[in-house]
């Protein structure tokens, strides 16, 4: 008679605590170089790579020295839109997996100019569901949604909100021809995060981007 018995292997668990060793890894590097972090979140289109371009040459002006570790799935579309400003980037692709991981940014950061640099954009893979659960080793978390994604984007990814600090709705310009109601994405955000920073864009004019960057200056030193 064969005893079978049964192995409980807790393999995600385990997946995540190895990421999460490194992304602390991440975490002591930066600040031991005095580089405040953000990890960039949001769908594909959203405004990620934009809100970036709008950013750095008024960080540039406030005396900040910017840079970007592009993440994508694959290509390297939006790394060639970050080297045009003149910032150190590194593009990095994960292949088959629909967002960043610690390891992956561990790696981004060795190609870096460490010494070079005051503020660090990490754009991760454009998912509004999977880079919820895996940390990078930031300092904070933007999330960037467009109303061109529906006023219940919001309200479809509640999880991705909970972290972050800053809530960006972009395209708002749009939101009469989509009938998105930027109130209901507002009030949504503050219900899944009271203490969220909220900011309306359009980042292909640069409205509203002053408010954003004064809002990041005082943690980027």
């Amino acid at each position: 008679m064969i005893c079978m018995h049964h192995v409980d292997v807790h393999i995600e668990r385990d997946i995540y605590a190895a990421n999460n060793r490194i992304a602390k890894r991440n975490h002591d590097l930066l600040e031991r170089y005095g580089i405040k972090a953000y990890d960039l979140l949001g769908a594909i289109g959203s405004g990620k790579t934009a809100l970036i371009e709008r950013a750095v040459p008024l960080l540039k002006e406030r005396g900040i020295r910017p840079a970007a570790i592009a993440g994508d799935v694959y290509g390297d579309d939006d790394y060639r839109r970050l080297v045009v400003l003149g910032i150190p980037a590194v593009n990095v692709n994960t292949g088959k997996e629909c967002h960043l991981d610690a390891h992956l940014v561990e790696h981004g950061l060795e190609d870096l100019p460490l010494d070079e640099i005051d503020l660090l954009f990490i754009e991760n893979v454009g998912n509004m569901v999977c880079p919820t659960d895996f940390l990078l080793g930031a300092h904070e978390r933007i999330v960037v949604v467009s109303t061109t994604e529906g006023d219940d984007v919001v309200n479809k990814h509640p999880m991705i909100f909970r972290g972050c600090r800053i809530g960006v709705i972009n395209k708002i310009d749009l939101a009469p021809l989509v009938g998105a109601d930027i109130a209901r994405m507002e009030s949504d955000m503050y219900r899944y995060n009271p203490n969220i920073h909220i900011f309306r864009t359009n980042l292909k004019t640069g409205e509203g981007i002053s408010a954003l960057v004064e809002d990041l200056l005082p943690r980027a030193k």
